[in-house]
């Protein structure tokens, strides 16, 4: 098992995650299973009980990843105040060819979560913008070509 760095907020989310996961998630398909068995007296042949044992496998299968994941993650704190992005920083980005501003937080791999703007220090973007100072340009190798984006800020989360 090798190490992985996660930010303090992301070790956080997913502590949470799995509390939540391990107490009110087994308890709802625990609840489901019952209500299920006593609603039919073959199993192979119950929709709702089939479902629910499908359900619990993806539920049981995240409550493992999660603890492997974080019993192999050491939290890495930024380096506040040397200009430079880092994990668990807050970046202002424009893409040179559209224009178009972004604004990222650099984070380890196991909170990356493109949609809520955490990005990951080991994808293409994170790769190229770690190290960098504000007015730098990054490239970016894509799946539709390489792309180039501005350092317009880089500020301490939270």
């Amino acid at each position: 098992m090798h190490e992985t760095t996660i930010t303090r907020e992301g070790l956080e989310r997913l502590t949470l995650e799995l509390e939540e996961l391990t107490t009110t998630g087994r308890r709802e398909i625990a609840d489901r299973l019952a209500h299920a068995v006593a609603g039919e007296a073959n199993r192979e042949e119950n929709a709702a009980y089939l479902a629910a044992r499908e359900d619990q496998a993806h539920l049981e299968r995240r409550i493992a990843v999660l603890e492997e994941r974080l019993s192999s993650a050491r939290i890495v704190e930024p380096e506040l105040g040397n200009g430079r992005i880092d994990v668990g920083e807050r970046v202002r980005l424009r893409d040179l060819e559209s224009g178009k501003k972004l604004e990222l937080e650099l984070v380890g791999s196991l909170e990356s979560d493109v949609a809520a703007g955490r990005v990951s220090v080991a994808s293409p973007v994170g790769r190229a913008i770690v190290g960098l100072r504000r007015g730098e340009i990054a490239e970016v190798a894509a799946p539709r070509g390489n792309r180039r984006f501005k350092i317009l800020a880089v500020e301490a989360n939270g």
